[in-house]
């Protein structure tokens, strides 16, 4: 995806020969096969291989002292005493704190780290957009909604948990630097470029035991976080006792851009929680969901040829809504459904009779008795067309209703086609061009495959 990248000379960004000066001081080993550049990468700053790479080689490794989280902060002390008072939904008070504090410090040991960053609105996330441009490029995405869910939760956090942490230690934080606008511009980092360390494989019987632990809280990783992410990526982070290292997962050409991954992610998960997207074509992992409304919906208007109404009782409907309307959304990717158990059990319900659904009721529900393997190839692309026609007519009716609420479908079929009219949009048009294309052909693709 890089271009051949051109060498970036000593003088040309003073942030990042500091930035290396203090990966050296603090004993971050970086390969000699690999440079970090501005050039020749996908986005921003990137690593490039200076030399041809071997699947299993370490480009760098990183000692768990050069983590910066809330334990290595010059506050951890006082975070740690006052843990109690930060707790909050998102569990990352802690960590914002020790960024509030060390991104606003001269002297902080972290600066040549986080200086690399002077204005953290570059990210671009979808929360400083304005709601018009959420709204108006992003309807039926589901990004709007969830950016909406964060704007909140982040003012009630800054509201409620950090502002009465800082108001009490004024020798730390003040409220007139560590604003909310600050404290949502950190957020925006910390989803960004964050890693959150595996939790532990627990043995089988410390399962149960395991299932209510709250997830490994995240920091930033530096170095780490100077790679870009692709789904096919040729790099991954791995988490050893005293270091980090990053291992090449494929060989890596001379000249090529050195991409790590964060996951799985559909272009709706990047644009939200990185502030970027992959041409829809390039994404492997890119999904569409069909919400469960769009599916009792779809039920309730039946056809026709009455595929879908079940003993054509609207009564017997409405019950049916009460058990499933927390269900869902259904997901699907490229090759097929991938919460197919749970469609497969909502299908069920709605082509119920009323004595099955009563006998439903009766039991508290039922034990799938079918192979999660034969549901799986069932509501893959290959299957699809082979379900009875009452669910490919529920499935084909819920996907075109999911399609209703994005802007034109062929207007954006047009856009993506035409290079001349894609490299007029602006970036934050073409990112989410490419989030809504990239759903409405998956949606598109479902319902080719579910006529009746």
């Amino acid at each position: 995806m890089a271009s051949e990248a051109k060498r970036l000379k000593v003088d040309d960004d003073t942030s990042l020969q500091d930035f290396l000066r203090w990966c050296d001081s603090v004993d971050l080993v970086l390969s000699t096969k690999v440079r970090v550049s501005k050039e020749g990468v996908v986005a921003d700053y990137g690593m490039l291989a200076q030399d041809d790479i071997e699947k299993g080689e370490v480009l760098f490794t990183i000692p768990r002292s050069a983590l910066l989280h809330q334990s290595t902060t010059h506050v951890a002390a006082l975070l740690e005493r006052e843990k109690f008072s930060l707790e909050s939904t998102s569990g990352w008070v802690p960590l914002l704190l020790a960024l509030l504090y060390e991104y606003t410090t001269a002297q902080s040991k972290w600066k040549p780290y986080l200086s690399l960053w002077t204005d953290f609105k570059m990210l671009d996330h979808p929360m400083f957009w304005s709601k018009e441009e959420r709204d108006g490029l992003l309807r039926g995405t589901g990004i709007p909604e969830a950016v909406e869910k964060d704007l909140d939760n982040i003012q009630r956090e800054y509201k409620d948990v950090v502002l009465p942490f800082i108001t009490k230690h004024p020798d730390m934080w003040n409220t007139s630097t560590h604003t909310l606008e600050l404290y949502m511009q950190l957020v925006a980092f910390v989803m960004a470029y964050s890693f959150q360390e595996p939790q532990e494989e627990a043995d089988d019987d410390d399962e149960d035991d395991d299932e209510g632990k709250a997830p490994n809280p995240p920091m930033m990783v530096p170095m780490a976080d100077m790679l870009n992410h692709v789904s096919k990526h040729n790099a991954n982070l791995e988490f050893m006792p005293d270091t980090l290292k990053m291992v090449c997962v494929r060989p890596i050409k001379k000249g090529e851009e050195v991409f790590n991954t964060y996951g799985q992610m559909a272009n709706w998960q990047l644009l939200h929680m990185y502030g970027f997207t992959q041409p829809p074509s390039d994404n492997t992992d890119d999904t569409a969901d069909i919400p469960v409304i769009n599916l009792y919906k779809a039920a309730t208007t039946g056809s026709s040829r009455d595929h879908s109404k079940p003993d054509g009782d609207p009564q017997l409907l409405e019950e049916m809504w009460e058990l499933l309307r927390d269900k869902g959304p259904f997901v699907f990717g490229k090759h097929g459904c991938l919460t197919d158990m749970e469609l497969h059990s909502v299908l069920k319900v709605l082509c119920m009779s009323r004595d099955e659904f009563s006998e439903l009721k009766d039991n508290d529900g039922w034990e799938e008795d079918e192979d999660e393997k034969i549901i799986s190839q069932a509501f893959s692309n290959d299957g699809l067309s082979g379900l009875k026609t009452k669910w490919k007519w529920l499935i084909h009716e819920a996907a075109r209703l999911t399609m209703r609420g994005y802007p034109d479908v062929d207007q954006d079929r047009v856009l993506m086609e035409d290079q001349v009219l894609l490299e007029r949009l602006s970036s934050r048009q073409r990112k989410a061009l490419h989030v809504r294309y990239g759903q409405k052909s998956i949606l598109e693709k479902v319902m080719e495959l579910t006529k009746t």
